[in-house]
């Protein structure tokens, strides 16, 4: 299941928020001992602590669903559960699934993923430099495809951003093909990048025009 962004910012009684956790997303089959471990793309990973720590749960079969970190503890953090002793649990609503995987041990490098209970989430996660918050409906159940039933509230840092220069548009494209665009370190202008993309062909010929009044030879 996945979340869907969004620039919306609310809490509610029918919303839990979790810590979107910057790593790989990864699914963990458990069937007795054997244990695989695939990511979101159904590619193998290999993380032999992890692994073995799944095949030691007090379970027959199992598949979770988590997030693998890559920093020195290589935790996987769990934050869903699909199947569990030979039952299909996706249809159960998300607080009775969090409930099962609560009545789990999850030996390292296997970490639970709890509830936030901050006012705002939101902004504790850009404090504290996560990459964001998950808000999921208590009552959702597990979809195999993107869902607004989870939303995603990235943090975003915003820079101003001065245009130095453009490039002339090629093929079909009219007015501009990008911006080069820079911001002051001190007091050297410092290149940032180019941005050629989200404009229309509206803006694409105003930006020509106005670019066009302002050019001069040299920087």
């Amino acid at each position: 299941m996945a979340a869907t962004l969004t620039q919306e910012r609310f809490t509610g009684p029918e919303w839990l928020f979790e810590r979107k956790y910057d790593g790989i997303r990864l699914l963990a089959f458990k069937d007795d001992s054997k244990v695989r471990l695939l990511s979101r793309n159904r590619l193998p990973q290999d993380a032999p602590a992890l692994a073995g720590a799944i095949a030691s749960l007090p379970v027959r079969d199992a598949i979770l669903d988590g997030e693998m970190t890559w920093d020195r503890s290589g935790a996987y953090h769990v934050f869903d559960v699909l199947w569990l002793d030979g039952r299909n649990v996706t249809a159960l609503p998300l607080h009775e699934r969090r409930a099962l995987l609560d009545a789990l041990p999850f030996p390292a490098p296997m970490e639970r993923v709890t509830a936030l209970d901050d006012a705002e989430p939101w902004d504790r996660a850009c404090r504290e430099g996560w990459e964001g918050v998950i808000a999921k409906r208590r009552d959702s159940i597990y979809e195999h495809r993107r869902s607004r039933q989870w939303l995603e509230m990235k943090c975003e840092t915003k820079t101003p951003l001065i245009v130095g220069g453009f490039t002339d548009p090629q093929g079909s494209r009219v007015g501009l093909g990008a911006l080069f665009v820079g911001h002051y370190h001190e007091d050297e202008l410092v290149f940032a990048g180019k941005v050629g993309t989200g404009f229309d062909i509206a803006l694409l010929r105003a930006l020509r025009a106005r670019l066009d009044s302002l050019e001069i030879p040299t920087s």
